[in-house]
């Protein structure tokens, strides 16, 4: 169960999708073959079937292609919550780069030390983060810095360390009887997937839509964020009455972010979040 709840917290989720440019390398594909074909031939070699054209590929063979965060600040018993989505301009090139993304936010983690909370992180998404990171040849050290004991200082690789909870580990095990954060979500009466899933993000990706994507993207953040707050009330870290107020500040958070045009998908996340909550009570 949860420890403690630190003064930087940031709840995250990324998206991958299959890389073209690996796939042709490992399987040895022409230069001709379309981005499209690559990725259809890189599903048959992790055992595409008629059930399930779109298997799950190692995380190593995929491209980050966008991460999100809501990020809690605790400063003097007042809590700040932000919504950080990278890339931040999907129309400048250089940030939709993998290694600009990884590196950005890696790093930024380095700077901050915050806690780190996600589903299934610890198998996914940190890992693929790691393992492409090491790939694109960039340099995390501060990331990476570990003490000389878990206990003894800022440690994201220790099992069992505060810096780094997935909450996958703690609601559930390894196996048919672990709950996917859509389950989970939706039996806590907190929107899981609305109109995609993650098999829509290849697709989507292929069609150049990275806003759809880093819309996908940013209500799994706010789901895992919702989560983590229930466990956080749950273990008595939160007391009820600031378990109502951290959930309208997110309410607050959404209704201002929707405003914006490139985020105005907050608005369907927020109306189904109150949707559920009427019918949850």
């Amino acid at each position: 169960m949860l420890k403690e709840i630190h003064q930087k917290t940031w709840v995250f989720d990324s998206e991958w999708v299959p890389d073209p440019a690996s796939g042709r390398e490992l399987y040895r594909l022409p230069e001709s073959l379309t981005d499209e074909a690559v990725l259809g031939e890189m599903w048959k070699e992790g055992g595409a079937t008629a059930d399930d054209p779109t298997p799950y590929l190692k995380t190593v063979l995929c491209r980050v292609v966008s991460i999100s965060a809501v990020v809690r600040t605790t400063l003097q018993e007042n809590v700040r919550l932000q919504l950080l989505s990278l890339p931040r301009e999907i129309n400048d090139p250089e940030q939709c780069l993998e290694s600009h993304i990884i590196d950005t936010f890696l790093n930024a983690i380095g700077k901050n030390k915050p806690q780190l909370v996600g589903y299934n992180s610890t198998r996914s998404d940190l890992k693929i983060l790691i393992q492409r990171g090491i790939a694109r040849g960039i340099q995390a050290a501060e990331f990476c810095r570990r003490p000389a004991k878990p206990w003894e200082g800022v440690d994201y690789f220790a099992r069992g360390s505060d810096y780094h909870i997935d909450l996958m580990e703690i609601l559930g095990s390894w196996g048919k009887g672990s709950p996917s954060l859509n389950e989970m979500a939706t039996v806590c009466g907190i929107p899981g997937k609305m109109e995609l899933d993650g098999n829509a993000v290849a697709p989507l990706w292929l069609q150049g839509r990275l806003d759809q994507i880093i819309a996908y993207n940013e209500f799994d953040a706010v789901t895992t964020y919702l989560l983590w707050l229930r466990l956080a009330h749950f273990s008595g870290l939160l007391s009820h009455s600031a378990y109502v107020d951290e959930q309208e500040t997110l309410k607050q958070l959404l209704m201002t972010e929707s405003e914006r045009p490139e985020r105005a998908h907050l608005k369907q996340y927020l109306d189904e979040w109150l949707r559920l909550r009427s019918i949850h009570k």
